[in-house]
C-alpha cells in the first residue's frame, strides 16, 4: 500500500507539473501578448465572454486570467464592467483539458513526450521551442492520470477510504467542501476535477459524490483572486468579488438539485469519468448563460456590494 501511495503522490506531482509546463509553452507562443489581447478584445460581454473562454482554453488556467485581469483593471487599462466578460469566459475555458483527457491518449502521449522533448531543449526557434514545451507538458499530464489511475485501485480495499467516500456520496455538502479545500490547496479546479475523475474512473467514488467535489472546485479555485486582489483598488477587489460569487453561487443554487443532476449526467454517458468532466462543462456553461445577459446588472449588483473608495 505504501508504495501505491508514494506512486499517487509522485503523479500528482508530475501530473501538476506537466499542466504547468504546458501553460509555460502555451505562455511562451503567445509572447507575452495577453494583457494586450484582454484590453483589446472585451468592448462587449459577448466579447469579453469568447475573449476569457479562448485564452483560458489555451492557458488552461482560468486563475491566471483572472488575475492577469485584476491586474488589468487594477492599473487602469481595464474598466471593472469590462472585466465581468472575461470572468464569465474563463470558468467555462476551464473545463478543454478534462474534456480532452476523457479519451485514451496514453499511447500518443509517449511519442508526444519525445517529440516535444527534442523541440524543446534542442530547437533554436523559440516557437517552436514553445510547441514543444507545450506538447512535452501535455504528454506529462496524460501519463501522469493513467499512473495515477492505477495507483489508486488498492485504495478500493482500505476501510478508513471507502468510509471517507461512503460518507462524501450521502452529503454532497461535504464532497463539496472536499473540492474546495482540494482546489485552494492545489490552485487548480483542473487538477481537483482530473483526480475525482481517476477516482470515478476506479469505481472509488460515486457521481454524487464527485459531483459535490466538481462543485467544490469551482469555489476553491476562486482563492487565487482573492489574494491576487488583496491591497489592489476598488474596482479589482470587485473582479475577485464577482469570480467569488459567480462560482459560490452557483455552486449553492446546483447543491440542492444533485440528485437530479447526476440522472442527466447518466444519461449522457455511462463512462464514470466522461461524467465528471461533463458535470465540469455543464455547470460552468450554464452559470456563465445565467449571467451572460445580465451582465450589466451583475456588474452592478458587484459594485453595490462593494462600492468604489472616494477620497476624503
Amino acid at each position: 500500500m505504501g508504495w501505491n501511495a508514494a506512486a499517487a503522490m509522485a503523479a500528482l506531482f508530475v501530473f501538476i507539473g506537466g499542466l504547468n509546463v504546458m501553460r509555460r509553452g502555451l505562455t511562451g507562443l503567445m509572447d507575452s501578448r495577453l494583457p494586450g489581447l484582454l484590453t483589446r478584445l472585451v468592448r462587449t460581454p459577448t466579447r469579453g465572454i469568447l475573449t476569457g473562454l479562448s485564452v483560458t482554453a489555451l492557458l488552461q488556467t482560468s486563475g491566471a486570467v483572472t488575475v492577469a485581469t485584476i491586474g488589468l483593471v487594477a492599473s487602469g487599462s481595464m474598466a471593472f464592467r469590462d472585466a465581468v466578460g472575461i470572468v464569465l469566459g474563463a470558468n467555462v475555458g476551464s473545463t478543454v483539458t478534462p474534456q480532452l483527457l476523457v479519451w485514451d491518449l496514453t499511447g500518443a502521449a509517449v511519442v508526444l513526450l519525445l517529440a516535444g522533448s527534442a523541440a524543446w531543449l534542442f530547437s533554436h526557434r523559440p516557437q517552436l521551442r514553445s510547441s514543444g514545451q507545450a506538447l512535452a507538458g501535455f504528454a506529462c499530464i496524460v501519463i501522469a492520470l493513467e499512473t495515477l489511475e492505477r495507483a489508486l485501485r488498492p485504495l478500493a480495499n482500505e476501510p478508513w477510504f471507502q468510509a471517507g467516500l461512503a460518507h462524501m456520496a450521502n452529503s454532497p455538502l461535504s464532497a463539496l467542501v472536499a473540492g474546495c479545500l482540494a482546489s485552494a490547496l492545489v490552485q487548480s479546479s483542473t487538477v481537483t476535477t482530473v483526480m475525482a475523475m481517476a477516482l470515478a474512473e476506479e469505481h472509488l467514488l460515486s457521481l454524487p459524490a464527485g459531483v459535490g467535489v466538481v462543485l467544490g472546485a469551482n469555489v476553491g479555485t476562486c482563492l487565487t483572486s482573492v489574494i491576487a486582489s488583496i491591497g489592489q483598488i476598488r474596482p479589482a477587489q470587485q473582479v475577485a468579488l464577482a469570480h467569488v460569487l459567480l462560482n459560490v453561487g452557483g455552486a449553492l443554487v446546483f447543491l440542492p438539485w444533485v440528485e437530479p443532476y447526476c440522472n442527466l449526467m447518466l444519461a449522457l454517458s455511462d463512462d464514470p469519468s466522461q461524467q465528471l468532466a461533463n458535470a465540469h462543462t455543464i455547470f460552468n456553461v450554464l452559470c456563465t448563460l445565467a449571467v451572460w445577459p445580465w451582465a450589466g446588472a451583475y456588474a452592478r449588483v458587484i459594485e453595490s456590494l462593494l462600492p468604489a473608495q472616494h477620497d476624503p
